[in-house]
């Protein structure tokens, strides 16, 4: 396997965005029905293992063609998703409760990164740390709009990429989700067949690079 100067560490703003949504997109999948959307939030880590569904991607930057992109995921509370993009280009990011690997099939190139190190100060560790996820981000209900309830999560952290971070939900299930960085980018997704708690097969979470692919590792 090389060793390569990682991949999250000079990624573009558009790939980070990519792993950034994924992790917070399977952090959100699905929820209970309650009366407050972070009343769902609550509901939802401590009563959702697993999930799956179909998702629609699309980032904008202000003075830029917007990009749209779709997919499936499945995870497995904690630490395990299987984020798929089938449009317009294949990608695939995996964590199996350990590390991080992303794989990108027109470069042929795989890169992994021990999955903690991927998570501080992210969305990300809104899955990973259950009822301690207040401590990392300031929670609050943001209201109704567009037929949706919406919570706001706001990182504690200063040095976080993430400036805004909302989840709309809609009959106890999450309907859509809006990332705005510092990049100039906003991320909004939307979800559908959803399926809360379902049996997963043993080897979702697992990877094996394909033969000739360039591994680049951290």
């Amino acid at each position: 396997m090389a060793t390569a100067r990682s991949w999250f560490r000079h990624a573009t703003p558009e790939r980070l965005t990519l792993v950034a949504a994924c992790l917070l997109a399977a952090c959100f999948a699905t929820a209970t029905a309650q009366a407050a959307a972070v009343d769902q939030l609550r509901t939802f880590l401590t009563q959702t293992s697993t999930a799956r569904g179909d998702f629609v991607q699309r980032v904008t930057r202000t003075g830029a063609t917007a990009k749209e992109s779709s997919g499936r995921f499945v995870f497995q509370r904690p630490g395990k998703f299987r984020w798929i993009y089938d449009k317009p280009y294949e990608q695939l990011i995996v964590a199996d409760g350990q590390q991080l690997t992303l794989y990108d099939k027109d470069l042929n190139q795989v890169t992994i990164r021990k999955l903690q190190s991927a998570l501080p100060s992210s969305p990300a560790s809104i899955l990973f740390g259950s009822n301690d996820f207040e401590r990392e981000f300031e929670v609050s209900d943001a209201g109704a709009r567009d037929g949706l309830e919406w919570v706001s999560a706001k990182p504690r952290a200063k040095d976080t990429p993430f400036a805004r971070i909302e989840i709309g939900f809609r009959s106890g299930l999450p309907a859509a989700m809006l990332l705005v960085d510092s990049f100039g980018q906003t991320t909004h997704l939307t979800f559908s067949n959803v399926e809360r708690n379902p049996k997963l097969e043993v080897d979702a979470f697992r990877f094996t690079p394909p033969k000739g692919a360039d591994v680049l590792t951290e």
